[in-house]
């Protein structure tokens, strides 16, 4: 959507948005590139079996085999398909399957425990759900639960009660002709975490594609370009995996590495990037670290972008990106409700270390106040987004109130605070509410204490974000037991191991506190500043 240009003001001047009338996610990603000419798409490496490798033709038939599947066994557009799947093949295929034949696909982390998979499916009625062995024997704990859930397709299923994805794909037309779905139509639900109860669904509509690639086209100069591949560590559950890297990629035309290690590897990762001729990357902040920290080196690489992004970078590690990986580390900033809104790119202005960059062409970003008024030059306030850009959310799945208190005036409120210079560089100053930013997520409190309550030895928690050299914030829960128990390291280990298996490893505190009283207001209201403030 970029029109070259050799200055920042030259793309915003000869920028404007070309959103068509009908438009459909899966058949941009796939059937605009099969030409019969088998271009690749996707390459897969998997740990112990080898290379494969999904040429556009491939992934336009395969797609076409899974939206048949759907159609057949009763799913009509409209209707919620979850993914619980890794870095995979076949996590591509669902989604992208899913939005040809016009329903709305639901990502979902594979660390996910009972209670956070439970409760994800069932607040978005999902009807069917593709997941592998490990998956289901999540779900098999959960399923009595989910009286919407009709249907499951499992990746090398061998047991009763589910559908063979393989099988289904064998069984299925490679012929199939995708919904007419215009940009609005709603063609995806990510969750995200928020302050306070459960998570929130931000429904996307088709367009929400369209609305990345500005900053897709502004990080990577003007992707494509002659020998361009893709990879990204960060899984294809959050909207980073899905929309920074695999479905803009798809949709320019790119090939886009597949291969999630359990665990990142630094060593592992350079080598990946190498091996593959890896020619662009989204690594987040904490795995840059990780390569600093392991001060791995690699002759091989030949990176021409990278993007990085859900924290702040910092001059020290962005010279280190540069000298060690021969690129500059461009940050860019966004949300899983308005994402990649925000970028840096040395080719069009200098970067300002710990600026997160200026607009991306496209969206209109500002400086608001709690009404959604624009303050001066300078004025630290909410960082805000115009209504009506098409990277944006619909709404919040079901959620009239908490999609309401989201705006203020013309403008979606990010919950995040900052300020704008004179020159337009946009600084971030901190979150207006309690999410706690690790690693990369995004995590809201709530949930977590949600969790905890459940335990039988827990009266009262609070979850807090503190600092970590590492994740640039680590979950702390201050606890207050019930009475009779006692505070001892070993009730610490069984706190955290309980938030493990039932919500997600990525938000199991890492530090637990014991106290006798949590600091409130007069009508009950935890004070997590407080909190926050004791470290």
């Amino acid at each position: 959507m970029l029109v070259p240009a050799d200055d920042y003001q030259g793309l915003v001047r000869a920028f404007s948005w070309a959103i068509p009338q009908r438009f459909n996610m899966g058949v941009a990603c796939a059937d605009a590139h099969a030409d019969g000419s088998g271009r690749p798409a996707l390459i897969f490496e998997e740990e112990g079996v080898g290379i494969r490798t999904y040429s556009f033709d491939l992934l336009k038939a395969l797609t076409n085999r899974f939206a048949n599947a759907l159609v057949a066994r009763g799913l009509k557009a409209g209707d919620r398909v979850a993914v619980f799947l890794p870095q995979a093949p076949e996590t591509a295929i669902a989604h992208i399957a899913a939005f040809k034949a016009g329903m709305i696909s639901v990502p979902l982390f594979t660390l996910f425990g009972d209670e956070a998979l439970e409760f994800r499916l069932k607040a978005s009625g999902a009807r069917a759900l593709v997941t592998d062995l490990g998956g289901l024997a999540k779900l098999e704990r959960v399923r009595d639960s989910l009286p919407d859930l009709d249907h499951v397709f499992v990746i090398g299923a061998d047991t009763g009660g589910v559908s063979s994805f393989d099988q289904a794909l064998e069984q299925a037309s490679d012929r199939f002709t995708p919904v007419d779905t215009g940009p609005d139509d709603p063609g995806i639900i990510i969750f995200t975490s928020g302050t306070t109860g459960n998570p929130k669904g931000a429904l996307h509509g088709h367009r929400v594609l369209l609305g990345h690639l500005p900053c897709v086209e502004f990080v990577h100069q003007y992707m494509p370009q002659p020998g361009d591949l893709h990879w990204t560590p960060a899984d294809w559950a959050w909207i980073g995996g899905l929309f920074d890297v695999l479905f803009p990629t798809l949709y320019l035309g790119v090939p886009v590495l597949a291969h999630r290690a359990k665990k990142f590897d630094p060593d592992a990762a350079m080598d990946l990037m190498a091996r593959h001729r890896v020619r662009n990357a989204f690594l987040p902040p904490t795995a840059l670290k990780l390569l600093r920290q392991a001060d791995v080196r690699h002759d091989g690489l030949r990176l021409r972008s990278l993007l990085t992004g859900g924290e702040t970078l910092g001059a020290e590690l962005g010279d280190f990106v540069k000298e060690r990986l021969g690129v500059e580390a461009r940050e860019i900033y966004g949300q899983t409700e308005c994402n990649l809104v925000v970028g840096c790119n040395s080719n069009f202005f200098p970067i300002r270390p710990g600026s997160m960059g200026k607009a991306i062409p496209g969206h209109d970003v500002r400086i608001v106040d709690d009404a959604g008024n624009e303050l001066p030059r300078g004025a630290e306030g909410h960082i805000a987004v115009r209504k009506g850009d098409p990277v944006m959310m619909l709404e919040y799945w079901r959620n009239p109130e908490a999609t309401a208190q989201k705006y203020a005036g013309d403008f979606l409120l990010t919950g995040d605070m900052g300020r704008q210079d004179e020159d337009g560089y946009l600084w971030y100053v901190g979150r207006a509410d309690d999410v706690i930013t690790s690693a990369g997520y995004r995590i809201g409190p709530g949930e977590i204490e949600d969790c905890i309550l459940k335990h039988p030895s827990v009266a009262l928690v609070a979850v807090v974000g503190v600092p970590d050299p590492l994740r640039t914030e680590a979950v702390k829960a201050w606890v207050v037991p019930k009475p009779g128990v006692a505070p001892s390291e070993a009730l610490a280990k069984e706190i955290q191991d309980f938030v493990k298996t039932r919500l997600s490893a990525h938000e199991y505190p890492r530090h637990v506190a014991f106290t006798d009283t949590l600091p409130m207001t007069a009508t009950g209201k935890i004070l997590r500043r407080e909190l926050r403030a004791k470290g």
